[in-house]
């Protein structure tokens, strides 16, 4: 009898640990912790079982959220509940079962710091918030802060000024990562007078998530002193950092400068100002670290390797005006990297490739060997432009790649592998081995396509900046709609996909062109 009673009990307990595994393997499909979705920022649910090709024309609006104001960040989702701010200085934490508030937040009242922003007087946040254990991880948009508020709660913890610059923000959504949040600073410098431009240098830092002290902080520009008429730009602003465990590396890109010394401006003259995206760019030093793709140490900040990949671009938003007198020499195509490269595995042929991939606003993918930042492969998805070509994330399930193209100039877009054009926005996915474009679709509204693509059980899903914003489900195989819904706002953020269900905000006023939003919105198979 006592035999059958331990018996018993030993099958109790490796019953209760393989329930344990059996959650522990589950969370990846229930979890999205930051904008990219996890630490490789693949916006891959990969564990999604109940959205497929064959159920996405199920999907059904499930409730929707009033939170009063335009969301464009895709919401976090963690252990049943969903996190995300608006454009009126508010973060929310809501139910994701039935979309019932848990709590909401006043960032400028929870921290005391107002608004530097010159597009906004309200002290906000416009990037995902990062989950790390008991806490929520919280980038300010101007100034440039990082603050950390307990996510049963919001109650602040702490707060950390990265960057003193006057026009110093963040607007990527950061990386926690064993103990520690890594992400990029921006600014909006770029929008001032040439007059006043510029003296801002992007970088990058490690935060211990206990305290919020600086671990390490790695500049992309040389110190300028703060004098003008030196390299300044190179902010680092899209996306989620990724994280290699294996090689103790984190990836980041970069974009555009936003002035250079004279000396360098005369060298362009002289190259007859060519650029040469694949070629060493011959008047500016290798170690100027713009429109880059980066793998930095996790330990140091260390670079460990770098790739520029823009050509010569200096640009600031005054010259997109073609009569401002004093702009810089140079095609300056605006070529950043408006996202941060995606981590993933291929095997082509019996050959294990490790790489990273990133989409820039000039339209290009890039491939580039983990190790050393080679590059393997480069694929032209689409026209580029100011607001994109890829801006914001990308998407991949290492079978392909899966890219917004913005097409915020309207140019002809070539939906390859078919000859047919449009001028607004779509959809391209590539072959991930190789980057062949597999299929192109053009958004139906021909608006732009502005927003990140998620990818989950074979259906990409993306939103459009169409007054009435429409979202699409689309097969990740042929790149056909299967599913549509209009939500009455323009949409520019993500989803974030978790249980059967996706989840995406509306609304983006800051760009005349587009309209202003107020919900979130659940859509889940029926």
């Amino acid at each position: 009898m006592a035999h059958n009673n331990h018996r018993t009990l030993l099958i109790s307990v490796i019953s209760l640990l393989q329930c344990a595994i059996s959650l522990q393997s589950s969370l990846p499909a229930e979890n999205w912790v930051n904008h990219g979705g996890d630490i490789s920022n693949n916006r891959y649910a990969e564990g999604e079982k109940k959205i497929s090709p064959s159920t996405a024309a199920r999907l059904r609006l499930k409730w929707k959220f009033y939170a009063g104001h335009d969301i464009t960040a895709t919401p976090a989702v963690y252990d049943g509940v969903l996190y995300f701010p608006t454009w009126d200085g508010h973060i929310f934490a809501v139910r994701q079962l039935d979309g019932s508030l848990v709590w909401k937040k006043n960032l400028q009242r929870l921290t005391g710091l107002s608004s530097t922003s010159f597009n906004s007087t309200t002290l906000l946040a416009r990037a995902t918030p990062a989950v790390a254990g008991d806490k929520l991880i919280v980038a300010i948009y101007g100034p440039a802060y990082v603050i950390a508020v307990r996510r049963a709660t919001g109650e602040l913890v702490w707060k950390r000024q990265l960057d003193k610059h006057p026009a110093s923000l963040i607007t990527m959504s950061g990386t926690y990562y064993n103990r520690a949040f890594y992400v990029g600073v921006s600014s909006l410098e770029e929008a001032s007078s040439i007059e006043n431009c510029c003296t801002f240098r992007g970088s990058f830092a490690k935060l211990d998530v206990k305290t919020g002290s600086i671990l390490w902080q790695t500049y992309m520009l040389p110190d300028n002193n703060g004098r003008r008429g030196d390299y300044a730009g190179a902010a680092i602003w899209g996306s989620s950092p990724s994280i290699d465990k294996q090689r103790n590396h984190v990836y980041i890109a970069t974009g555009n400068l936003y002035s250079v010394p004279q000396s360098v401006e005369d060298c362009q003259v002289k190259q007859d100002n060519q650029t040469v995206p694949t070629q060493p760019q011959q008047c500016i030093a290798p170690d100027i670290h713009y429109d880059s793709i980066l793998a930095l140490d996790l330990g140091s900040g260390q670079i460990r390797w770098f790739r520029q990949l823009g050509g010569y671009d200096v640009w600031f938003l005054a010259c997109s005006d073609p009569s401002t007198p004093n702009c810089p020499q140079g095609p300056n195509p605006d070529a950043d990297f408006g996202e941060a490269p995606m981590m993933l595995t291929v095997n082509t042929n019996g050959t294990r490739k490790d790489m990273v991939v990133a989409v820039q606003k000039s339209g290009y993918a890039w491939a580039l060997d983990r190790g050393n930042g080679n590059i393997l492969w480069s694929t032209e998805a689409g026209p580029g432009g100011v607001g994109g070509g890829g801006i914001w994330g990308a998407a991949t399930d290492t079978w392909r790649v899966y890219t917004n193209i913005a097409n915020s100039n309207q140019r002809n877009f070539t939906l390859a592998p078919s000859k047919n054009v449009t001028t607004g926005g779509g959809w391209v996915a590539m072959e991930a081995g190789r980057g062949k474009v597999l299929w192109s679709t053009a958004l139906p509204d021909e608006a732009s396509a502005s927003g990140p693509v998620t990818i989950a059980n074979g259906v990409m899903f993306a939103g459009s900046t169409y007054g009435t914003g429409p979202v699409y489900a689309v097969d990740a195989t042929s790149g056909e709609i299967l599913w549509s819904y209009v939500t009455g706002a323009s949409v520019y953020g993500g989803f974030a996909v978790s249980r059967g269900c996706a989840f995406v905000g509306h609304g983006y006023r800051r760009i005349p062109s587009f309209t202003a939003g107020s919900f979130l919105f659940a859509f889940c198979i029926t």
